[in-house]
């Protein structure tokens, strides 16, 4: 299937008014100049990881879909291209080097970040284990039941979208606001407290900004094709996946007014 090129449905769809809005509202979410201590910034991490656990499976429905990773092994239906992409991905999200060198899954990274200022990292490692929707706050429990059944259930292209516009898309932008704020409102003294949280943003806004997000965006429009419909309910998946982190940002702030 050969990829769109810009100026057709692509090109459209990404820039669509309302997914533009979107993903600027969460940008420059007001939630991020509300961290103004290490205590803030714990609770923000506390929600966010979250976010950082459920993109896996998004990454994994994909994996799962579009390469073979069951027996006996079977050559992919998509083009090798779309193969190679998401293969690229997950090499760089699941096994990815930190500032020594070491590998380490981007997850893993974020959990050091929290044990490393103190913040609370039972109440997700509960969730994981026991599936517990109850015990989550409203927006973490709609951000997350949304995509762990995108993940299960969705339509890949509407997985493929909420990957990319709710992810890789938007990773950079939100990240750089994210780290611009810390810098400047977190007092001098306490900077040094938190690298690994520094070096998780800082990699993800250079590496989604370079790499992933082009080939988020790549693996969308060869999966949707020339096909309008699939479009529109990617659009409509990318719109849902960003109106939920907007709830769940705004719900971090109410809790640090």
């Amino acid at each position: 299937m050969k990829l769109l090129c810009k100026g057709t449905i692509l090109n459209s769809i990404t820039n669509h008014p309302e997914l533009l809005a979107l993903h600027k509202s969460i940008s420059e979410h007001s939630m991020y100049n509300k961290i103004l201590t290490v205590s803030d910034l714990k609770i923000m991490m506390e929600t966010h990881i979250f976010a950082v656990w459920d993109f896996m499976s998004l990454l994994k429905r994909l994996q799962r879909e579009i390469t073979c990773v069951e027996l006996p092994w079977k050559p992919s239906p998509y083009p090798g291209k779309i193969v190679r992409l998401i293969n690229e991905i997950v090499l760089g999200e699941e096994s990815d080097l930190d500032q020594n060198g070491e590998a380490i899954d981007h997850f893993s990274l974020y959990l050091k970040a929290m044990n490393e200022i103190g913040a609370k990292t039972s109440h997700l490692k509960n969730f994981i284990a026991d599936q517990d929707f109850s015990k989550l706050t409203n927006a973490q429990r709609n951000f997350v039941q949304f995509h762990l059944n995108l993940a299960n259930a969705g339509l890949i292209h509407e997985v493929a979208a909420s990957f990319f516009f709710g992810r890789e898309k938007l990773i950079p932008d939100m990240f750089t606001s994210i780290i611009t704020d810390l810098e400047k409102n977190i007092e001098e003294r306490d900077q040094d407290l938190f690298p690994n949280l520094k070096y998780y943003l800082l990699r993800h806004i250079e590496i989604d900004g370079t790499k992933h997000g082009s080939q988020a965006e790549e693996c969308l429009a060869i999966i949707c094709g020339n096909d309008e419909k699939k479009w529109e309910e990617a659009r409509l998946s990318g719109v849902k996946s960003l109106k939920l982190r907007i709830a769940l940002w705004d719900e971090v702030e109410s809790s640090l007014i």
